[in-house]
């Protein structure tokens, strides 16, 4: 008997039958536009190898002007379509099933074609777009529409429409871009007629048979967007003008409200989907932040939803569905929702991965081959890095003990996990003990390894990780560390934190709050970010705006740059917890020069000719001035003429990345 009989519940839409209710949501890996189609078929194959139920695609334009970027990937020409028969060629060879996703971007198009409703510019695009006449909206139907058809011609089993997250038929359903008073804008039953339209001309040219998914925002998170009757009008609509299915879109890309963040609770939003579902009659698909068995199938138990959508979940694990059908979830690698190897990369134009799973992307250049001849190998450190490369180094079949002068493995991971917000790093540490403990890896807990104790082995890896920085300043004796204060040290209710960079963010983050965590509490944390329901205001902003509580201390950010602090955070994280602490009222300066520590608090003064000397009377200050790497050991290899590899933060000493660290790790294993 099955745990999830749910989630590995058969679906059947009629003219086909899915194996189990999960679908791979779209994700723009950018693997289509290196060209490489043996590598994007790849990509696809493994997961429907892994049992996910049903695929979509990166979004594909529907013509240039639609695409996300100049020379987005879409299915233009003939060459096209045969290099896209490759991917389903492949997907259908493993047992799979895949749909294209045809994203028309709108106003969100990087690029000075872009067109719109209105001539109304987007706050992350510095195109202002053209307002389409009605021949041009004619254009964009029929280009949908060919793209559908081409879609079906190169073997996918059906269509996603994007019609959330502020892309292009979203924008013609609100006010907040809509400013047309023709037949296309003004009245609701104008305004939805773009998504409806395209949807039943799609449905008129690919047929019966053919799977048709319509992306539906059920809360925009933004200024004048759709009310609750309009979303249920709108979905009976999409559902009589032949949708197969109904995915949920929550929030638009440029909504300050964070949607799928680490921060964000888990399945957060599945209560509105439950909301829809009795609405129509065609399955209902629940998405965002539900990245474990237990969650969709409680999800699917409770009436919330037909399906689940999980998009970077099959980053982080291929073969997510078949663990949990055999019974070994415990070894699902998690998606920490971190951003930080997926969506960072995407706006930032780079192919994504992920930061559990350097493989994601890179199935095809990136192999674990089990070893011709077998070694010895030894790491040191079991943070990130170190874990990471002893257990590819294990799945090879070398023989690995695995050192850490710690007495638990995570290394410091497992201060990231005490932070507000960063709870899913819980999950990853016991995922790597998981792994650990059911590899051929001798681990050695609480073991200071000496160059003695190495010098038998082939090969030895050092992952020793990374110290704090001194940073020099007269009476910090008087100060605490990062490492001191995550392990729970008593701090005062008045602080000063020494650098403002991601160490020092999660610092502050945990300093402002007390008692349950909003990420651990849907209703707290919509409070805290002004989540409203849509039944009440048009595009579900609360009318009284963000409520966060009280801070639990008065916090100073400071920094040495003469800079904007955070600035160097994620590019698509670091301005939710740039917005976190300033609802919380803390403090943060750039350009700050550290004179002291007293006994009456942090003497300052700001930039290079020290102006404005003044006093933050502050009961503790907290040292978060950055890391230097970890590297005695590797120095005493060094010395002993032992061969050696330097990995992690003992390499490079970075704000504590654990994508560096692990990916490193892994590659080095790869390449023993």
């Amino acid at each position: 008997m099955t745990h999830y009989p749910h989630l590995l519940a058969p679906l059947d839409l009629g003219f086909v039958t899915l194996p189990n209710r999960v679908l791979m949501g779209s994700m723009h890996t950018g693997l289509e536009e290196t060209g490489d189609w043996n590598r994007v078929a790849e990509f696809y194959a493994t997961r429907a190898r892994g049992g996910v139920g049903l695929m979509v695609t990166g979004g594909m334009a529907p013509n240039r002007e639609g695409g996300v970027f100049p020379g987005a990937a879409g299915l233009f020409t003939p060459a096209d379509i045969a290099n896209h028969r490759v991917v389903t060629g492949r997907v259908h060879d493993a047992g799979g099933r895949i749909a294209m996703q045809i994203l028309h971007a709108g106003r969100y198009a990087y690029g000075k074609e872009c067109v719109s409703a209105s001539a109304v510019k987007s706050p992350i695009s510095p195109f202002v777009p053209r307002a389409l006449d009605a021949e041009g909206i004619e254009k964009q139907i029929a280009d949908m529409v060919t793209a559908a058809v081409r879609a079906r011609e190169a073997g996918y089993d059906g269509v996603e429409i994007m019609g959330s997250e502020g892309y292009f038929l979203n924008q013609f359903l609100v006010t907040h871009v809509n400013r047309r008073t023709d037949d296309w804008g003004g009245a609701y039953a104008n305004r939805m007629r773009l998504p409806v339209e395209v949807v039943r001309r799609v449905r008129a040219a690919v047929g019966a048979d053919f799977i048709i998914i319509y992306r539906i925002s059920l809360i925009d998170l933004v200024p004048d967007g759709s009310s609750w009757d309009e979303v249920v009008l709108l979905a009976r609509a999409i559902e009589g003008a032949g949708a197969t299915i109904l995915n949920t879109g929550i929030g638009w890309h440029e909504a300050r409200v964070p949607t799928i963040a680490t921060s964000v609770p888990r399945a957060a939003f599945a209560g509105l989907t439950g909301r829809l579902r009795p609405e129509v009659g065609i399955p209902v698909i629940a998405s965002n932040r539900i990245n474990a068995p237990d969650v969709a199938e409680r999800v699917l138990s409770d009436g919330l939803a037909d399906m689940v959508s999980m998009a970077r979940p099959f980053l982080a694990d291929p073969d997510f569905v078949a663990k949990a059908a055999q019974g070994r979830a415990a070894e699902i690698a998690p998606c920490i929702a971190c951003n930080q190897a997926c969506l960072d990369h995407t706006f930032s134009g780079r192919l994504t991965s992920c930061l559990v799973n350097p493989r994601a992307c890179h199935e095809t250049v990136l192999t674990y081959p089990v070893a011709d001849a077998p070694k010895a190998v030894a790491v040191v450190g079991a943070g990130p890095a170190g874990l990471m490369a002893a257990l590819v180094a294990a799945e090879r079949g070398h023989r690995v003990v695995l050192f850490d002068k710690a007495v638990e493995l995570g290394g410091q991971l497992n201060l990231a996990k005490q932070v507000p917000g960063k709870e899913e790093f819980h999950g990853l540490v016991r995922w790597f003990e998981t792994m650990v403990a059911r590899s051929t890896i001798d681990l050695r807990l609480g073991v200071a390894a000496d160059v003695a104790m190495l010098a038998g082995f082939d090969a030895v890896i050092v992952a020793t990780g990374v110290a704090p920085r001194d940073p020099g300043i007269p009476g910090q004796e008087r100060a605490l560390g990062y490492v001191d204060v995550l392990r729970r040290a008593p701090v005062g209710p008045r602080v000063a934190v020494i650098g403002a960079g991601g160490i020092g963010f999660d610092v502050a983050e945990f300093l402002v709050h007390a008692g349950q965590s909003p990420t651990e509490d849907a209703a707290l944390w919509r409070r805290e970010w002004g989540v409203g329901d849509p039944a009440l205001v048009p595009g579900g902003l609360a009318a009284a705006g963000p409520q966060p509580h009280a801070p639990a201390r008065a916090v100073h950010l400071l920094q040495r740059k003469a800079e904007k602090p955070g600035r160097g955070l994620g590019k698509t994280t670091g301005w939710i917890h740039r917005a976190a602490l300033a609802m919380k009222g803390v403090t943060m300066q750039g350009g700050v020069n550290y004179e002291r520590i007293t006994a009456d608090g942090l003497e300052i003064s700001h930039g290079p000719t020290r102006e404005n000397p003044q006093l933050l009377a502050v009961d503790t200050v907290v040292l978060c001035a950055g890391q230097i790497p970890e590297r005695w050991l590797a120095d005493a290899l060094a010395a002993a003429g032992i061969a050696h590899h330097v990995i992690g933060g003992a390499d490079v000493a970075a704000e504590l990345d654990a994508k560096r660290a692990i990916d490193q790790g892994a590659r080095l294993a790869a390449a023993l």
